[in-house]
């Protein structure tokens, strides 16, 4: 790797953890939005934590691979084929740090090397950044291509003496190299669910001990298939009303109320990023290059507005089916397949500066609800 491309890698590395830190700072926020709205910032900072880790096992990985290819002109993330092979590490990362030797081993070699060859030890410093890559792989869960389902939150709706879950579940999409949460909130039919769950008061069983998060969702009958739907039905290709009309035609024991999703990206770096020619030109003046970055992220929303009942015929039936509310007075919900969105920018007090200063900042952000960093506290809505 010539010295410009390290340089580059570094400064890339070294902004999208500053991002990644600042998108923690504000889900941390009391004022935050999403703070408040505590459903969504609880499901968001283990998805920022598994991101966190596969952004340090790539920083590793630099040291002894010759290529590291991010999505320059779309998402500024890396490029999806860095994720499948973080997960095929992942897999083999115990048997291949078995042929390595220890840490400290590795350390008495190089300096043993540059005591007698008056030289640096480049392939040992291979060895010791593929050893700490694998052990990074170890210490916690990374960012996969498709993260399996969890059933985070249940209740019982009263009106319809239901019981109902928050399932969540991620996806890295690999035609938008984008990382993406999904939250389903669910009401479940199933007649020995109902007779398991809800007391004839319409409140939650309490004599069912329920250990949250479940790995999956909550009905065990059903939980392979939604694992298998929930993989199948992620794209982001796929608007959030596409996905919640599939899942209310695929299970009719299920009925979804409310389906979230939640896509990180597009990351500009300054330098670094093609993705935006007027935003990287006014990064690239901000005098700390670790601040000349820019993190948006949108939360899309479908809900349902009505559940038609099913329909019991002699020679037929239909299953219940939820009708989707899109905001057809708005271009874009509509473009998006969605009831509501919402648009986040999160930017450093400097980055923030410099577009205020070229009279850019109004045309930059939109209709982006803005947030700045400035030292550890996060202004919101200037």
């Amino acid at each position: 790797m010539n010295t410009a491309a390290s340089a580059a890698v570094r400064q890339y590395f070294s902004s999208i953890r500053s991002a990644l830190a600042g998108l923690e700072l504000f889900l941390g926020d009391r004022n935050s939005p999403l703070y408040q709205n505590t459903v969504v910032g609880e499901i968001i900072v283990p998805y920022l934590a598994r991101l966190k880790a596969s952004i340090a096992c790539w920083e590793n990985r630099i040291g002894f691979v010759e290529r590291f290819r991010i999505s320059r002109a779309e998402s500024g993330f890396p490029v999806f084929q860095n994720v499948l092979e973080l997960e095929n590490d992942r897999q083999s990362a115990e048997k291949r740090l078995a042929s390595i030797p220890p840490a400290d081993a590795l350390r008495e070699e190089m300096a043993d090397f540059i005591l007698r060859q008056k030289a640096f030890p480049e392939a040992l410093q291979a060895r010791m950044a593929e050893r700490l890559y694998l052990e990074q792989i170890g210490k916690g869960d990374i960012f996969s291509p498709f993260i399996l389902p969890e059933t985070i939150r249940v209740a019982v709706n009263p009106k319809t003496m239901r019981p109902y879950y928050v399932v969540s579940w991620g996806a890295f999409d690999g035609t938008q190299t984008l990382p993406m949460v999904y939250m389903a909130t669910i009401e479940d039919s199933s007649e020995n669910i109902v007779e398991m769950l809800v007391t004839r008061d319409g409140k939650l069983n309490p004599d069912i001990e329920i250990p949250l998060p479940v790995g999956g969702l909550l009905n065990p009958e059903l939980a392979s298939r939604f694992d298998d739907f929930a993989s199948k039905n992620s794209a982001y290709s796929l608007t959030p009303v596409t996905i919640a009309t599939n899942l209310d035609k695929d299970f009719p024991e299920l009925h979804p109320k409310q389906l979230r999703r939640i896509v990180l990206g597009p990351f500009y770096s300054a330098g670094i990023t093609e993705n935006n020619a007027r935003i990287n030109d006014i990064l690239s003046k901000v005098r700390k290059t670790e601040n000349a970055w820019l993190l948006t992220w949108t939360v899309q929303e479908v809900f349902s507005k009505a559940e038609r009942p099913a329909e019991r015929g002699f020679w037929s039936s239909t299953p219940a089916q939820e009708e989707f509310h899109i905001d057809t007075d708005n271009l874009e919900a509509a473009r998006m397949g969605v009831s509501s969105y919402e648009k986040h920018a999160l930017v450093p007090h400097d980055a923030y500066q410099a577009l205020y200063a070229e009279g850019e900042a109004g045309e930059v952000f939109g209709d982006y609800k803005v947030h700045v960093i400035s030292g550890n506290q996060v202004v919101s809505e200037v």
